[in-house]
C-alpha cells in the first residue's frame, strides 16, 4: 500500500449523504488513510464524476456548495474557501500532496489551482492542526490529482466547456499512461472569460479573466512503491472590478465597445504560480515511509496605469518537505509519526509596498494513533509539536522608516481526541475534540500601505499572539435502504482571534485606515441533511447550514465575526432515468432495451439554493451591511453518450440562476464598492442567468 491510490471513483450522488458504498471509502482525514465510517473528524468527499457535472469558474467555486463550506469572492475569477465561517490562512489548501503556498492573507489573492487537474476533493472540517500544522484551524481542502492508471494502460481526455453568461471557454488535453511501471500525466487548459452580466449592472467591466496552465507527472509505480515527479505552472489574468459609477446616471464606468472583451484592460493583475513535487512511497513489511518534497514560485504583479509597468510585484518562495511512517493495522492499532514544515522567502519588486521583505522557517512534529474496538467502537488521537519563525527586513522609503527590523517566534502544541460508535447497521455516531493553532501572517504582523485589494490603509501589529482555537464535534448518520441523512454540531472557541478594526487617522488620503488588534471569538453551528430515495432512480436532497460567530465581550456594532456565511438551505430533485454501468451493458446487452440506446447514465434535475437573510454583522465603521436573503433556481442534466455499448462521451448542461434574479452573495467583496445614485443600490451583483455546455470525451489508446 502506497497510501496514495485513495481517489474517489465512487459514483456518488451527493457527497454529504453517504449510502453504504461511501462508507467504504478511504479518507485521509487526520489521523492518516481512513475509512470513511471510522473517520471521527467531519468529512465531505467530492467524487471526479461531481466534479465533472458541475458548472463553475475555479476550483473552490466547484466546491463552495457543500454543507459548511462557503466562498469568498470577487469577481468572477477570484475565489477564497471559508470553512465553517472562518477562512484566509485558517483554511490549508493541499494540492500535489503539498500546501498551496501564494499569499493567501490578501482579499483578491485565490487559489492557483488549475481545476481540470483535481481528480477528488476531500474537505476536513475543524482544527487538523495535528496533521498539518499552523494554518490548518478551520480545516483542510485535500485537492486530489487523478489516479494513476494500471499496468499496461493508456488514455487520453479531451473536454471543453462554454458559459453563457460570460463567454467563458475552455478547453483540457491530458493523456496518461503506465508502461511497466514507468507512470505518466500530462495536461494543459486553457480558460477565458469576458465580463460577466446581470440585470442591474449589465456587464461588469473588469471581470473578465484568462487562465493558462500545464501539467507533467513522471515516475515509477512498483511493488516497493512510487517515486514521482510532478511539475505545475498556472497563469491568471484576472481583470480589477472597480466599481465606479458615472456621478450623473449612476451606470458602471465601461467602455461599451469593450464590454465583450476577452483581452485583458487595466486595471489588471498578473498572476504566475509555478511549482514541483517529489513525492515518495516507500512498502515496507510493517507498514509504508512516505516522503514529499515540493518547490513553489508564486509572482504575483497588480498593474494600474500601464500595462507594460506593474506597480505592485509580490515574489514568494516557499519549500515544504513532509516525511511520516505510518503501520499496517495489528490488533486492532494503527499508529503514524510524522515531521513536515516549510521555509519561505518573500520579496517586493514593485514600486508600491504593503508588506515587508520576508523569511519564514517552521517544522513540526507529530504522533497519531487508532484503536479498534471489536466491531463498534474506533478511537483515535495524537499530538503535534509546532515551532515557526518570521523575520521582516528594515525598508527606508525617501528617508523615512517604512518598514522596522523585527523577528518573532513561536510555539504550538496541539492535539485531538475523538472516538466513531458504529451502534448499529443504521446508525453511527462521532465525537471529536481537537486543539488548532495559528500564527499571525505577515500582513497581520507588519502590514504598512494601502491594500488596493481592501480599498483601505491597513498597518499590521508586531506583538500579536497566536491563536489557539479548542473545537467540539457532534455528529450522528443514518443509513437505509430508502434514506440517508446526517447532522453535524461544532463549537468553537478561538483564543486571541486576529481582525482589523478602524482608526480615526488617515495616513493616505482618499483610504479609510484599518489595524489589527485581536480578542477572543466563539463559534457554534451545524449542518444537517437528508437523501430520501424512494425508488433508485429517484433522489430528494435537502442540506441546512448554520454558523454563528461572535466576537466576545464586544458591544453590538462589533459582536459578530465579518463575513460570516449567510445560513443556506439547498435543495435537489434528482431523476436518473437510466443508470447501468458498462459491465452491466457488457453482460446483459439483450436485457435492458435502454442498452441499447445512444444516452447511458442520464439524469436530469432540479436545485434550490436558499440563502437567508444575513443580520449578524461587523457594522462598525460600515465594515458589513446587512444582506438580504434570495432563492437560486437551477436545471441540470448530463448523460453518458455511447455507441455499441461503449461510452464515448459525457454531456452536461447546467443551467444556474434560472430566473435571473438580481442578488449579491454576503461573502461577495464587490458588495460594497460605489453605490448607484439613482437607484441608491450598493455594490455591485453577482451573476446573472448563466447556462453552462460541458463536454468530455475519454480515448482509449
Amino acid at each position: 500500500m502506497a497510501g496514495q491510490e485513495h481517489h474517489h471513483e465512487e459514483d456518488s450522488t451527493d457527497v454529504f449523504f453517504r449510502h453504504l458504498r461511501l462508507n467504504e471509502l478511504t479518507v485521509t482525514g487526520v489521523t492518516g488513510d481512513t475509512k470513511l465510517k471510522y473517520a471521527t473528524a467531519p468529512v465531505s468527499v467530492i467524487s471526479s464524476q461531481t466534479l465533472r457535472a458541475t458548472a463553475s469558474a475555479n476550483i473552490i467555486d466547484a466546491i463552495a456548495h457543500q454543507p459548511g463550506v462557503s466562498q469568498l469572492t470577487t469577481g468572477g475569477s477570484i475565489s477564497k474557501p471559508i470553512i465553517r465561517g472562518l477562512g484566509y490562512n485558517r483554511v490549508v489548501v493541499l494540492s500535489e500532496g503539498v500546501r498551496q503556498e501564494g499569499q493567501q492573507w490578501g482579499d483578491e489573492h485565490g487559489v492557483e489551482v488549475d481545476g481540470s487537474s483535481v481528480g477528488s476533493v476531500e474537505i476536513l472540517k475543524g482544527p487538523a492542526s495535528l496533521m498539518y500544522g499552523s494554518d490548518a484551524m478551520a480545516g483542510v481542502v485535500i485537492l486530489h490529482t487523478k489516479p494513476t492508471l494500471g499496468e499496461g494502460e493508456m488514455s487520453a481526455n479531451v473536454s471543453t466547456e462554454y458559459q453563457t453568461n460570460n463567454g467563458l471557454f475552455s478547453y483540457n488535453l491530458s493523456m496518461a499512461g503506465n508502461q511497466k511501471g514507468f507512470v505518466w500525466d500530462a495536461s494543459f487548459s486553457d480558460k477565458m472569460a469576458h465580463a460577466y452580466k446581470n440585470k442591474y449592472d449589465g456587464y461588469v467591466p473588469g471581470s473578465q479573466f484568462r487562465e493558462r496552465a500545464g501539467r507533467l507527472m513522471l515516475g515509477l509505480n512498483k511493488a516497493w512503491g512510487h517515486s514521482r515527479l510532478t511539475w505545475t505552472a498556472y497563469h491568471l489574468t484576472p481583470g480589477i472590478v472597480e466599481g465606479e459609477r458615472d456621478p450623473e446616471t449612476g451606470d458602471l464606468e465601461r467602455n461599451t465597445e469593450n464590454a465583450q472583451t476577452y483581452s485583458k484592460t487595466l486595471p489588471f493583475q498578473q498572476v504566475k504560480h509555478y511549482k514541483a513535487v517529489w513525492d515518495n512511497s516507500l512498502n515496507l513489511t510493517s507498514g509504508y515511509l512516505k516522503a514529499t518534497f515540493g518547490y513553489q514560485q508564486n509572482r504575483r504583479q497588480e498593474f494600474e496605469e500601464s500595462e507594460d509597468e506593474y506597480e505592485l510585484f509580490f515574489k514568494l518562495h516557499t519549500l515544504t518537505y513532509d516525511l511520516r511512517y505510518v503501520t499496517n493495522p495489528w490488533n486492532g492499532w494503527k499508529l503514524s509519526t510524522g515531521i513536515g514544515g516549510m521555509y519561505q522567502k518573500s520579496g517586493n519588486e514593485g514600486e508600491e509596498y504593503l508588506i515587508p521583505d520576508y523569511r519564514l522557517f517552521d517544522f513540526g512534529l507529530y504522533a497519531t494513533a487508532t484503536k479498534t474496538l471489536g466491531e463498534r467502537w474506533t478511537l483515535n488521537g495524537g499530538m503535534r509539536y509546532d515551532h515557526r519563525r518570521l523575520h521582516g527586513d528594515e525598508l527606508m522609503e525617501d528617508g523615512d522608516l517604512r518598514f522596522a527590523d523585527f523577528a518573532r517566534h513561536f510555539n504550538g502544541l496541539t492535539g485531538s481526541l475523538g472516538a466513531v460508535c458504529n451502534i448499529n447497521e443504521h446508525f453511527n455516531l462521532r465525537l471529536n475534540l481537537a486543539r488548532g493553532f495559528r500564527t499571525p501572517n505577515m500582513s497581520e504582523l507588519a502590514s504598512n500601505g494601502v491594500h488596493e485589494g481592501s480599498i483601505r490603509y491597513e498597518l499590521g501589529a508586531q506583538q500579536l499572539k497566536a491563536e489557539y482555537s479548542l473545537q467540539a464535534d457532534l455528529g450522528l448518520d443514518f443509513t437505509s435502504r430508502y434514506v440517508s441523512a446526517q447532522v453535524a454540531l461544532f463549537a468553537n472557541r478561538i483564543d486571541n482571534y486576529i481582525f482589523t478594526h478602524r482608526l480615526p487617522e488617515v495616513i493616505e488620503p482618499g483610504y479609510l485606515t484599518y489595524a489589527y488588534t485581536q480578542g477572543d471569538a466563539r463559534l457554534l453551528g451545524f449542518e444537517a441533511g437528508a437523501d430520501f430515495h424512494p425508488i433508485h432512480s429517484i433522489h430528494f436532497s435537502n442540506a441546512f447550514s448554520y454558523v454563528d460567530a461572535q466576537l466576545l465581550h464586544q458591544p453590538a456594532d462589533t459582536k459578530y465575526l465579518p463575513f460570516t456565511p449567510a445560513p443556506h438551505w439547498s435543495s435537489e430533485l434528482k431523476w436518473e432515468l437510466t443508470h447501468h454501468s458498462h459491465s452491466t451493458v457488457a453482460h446483459h446487452h439483450d436485457q435492458h432495451p435502454f442498452h441499447r440506446s445512444l444516452l447511458n447514465n442520464f439524469y436530469i434535475a432540479a436545485n434550490l439554493d436558499c440563502y437567508l437573510k444575513q443580520t449578524h454583522i461587523y457594522s462598525a465603521d460600515d465594515t458589513e451591511t446587512v444582506t438580504p436573503g434570495y432563492a437560486l433556481l437551477g436545471l441540470s442534466a448530463g448523460t453518458d453518450i455511447q455507441m455499441k455499448g461503449k461510452k464515448v462521451a459525457e454531456l452536461y448542461i447546467t443551467a444556474d440562476n434560472l430566473l435571473d434574479k438580481a442578488y449579491q452573495n454576503h461573502l461577495s467583496r464587490l458588495k460594497y464598492a460605489d453605490e448607484n445614485i439613482v437607484t441608491g443600490r450598493r455594490g455591485v451583483y453577482n451573476m446573472g442567468r448563466n447556462i453552462t455546455f460541458k463536454l468530455v470525451v475519454p480515448i482509449a489508446l
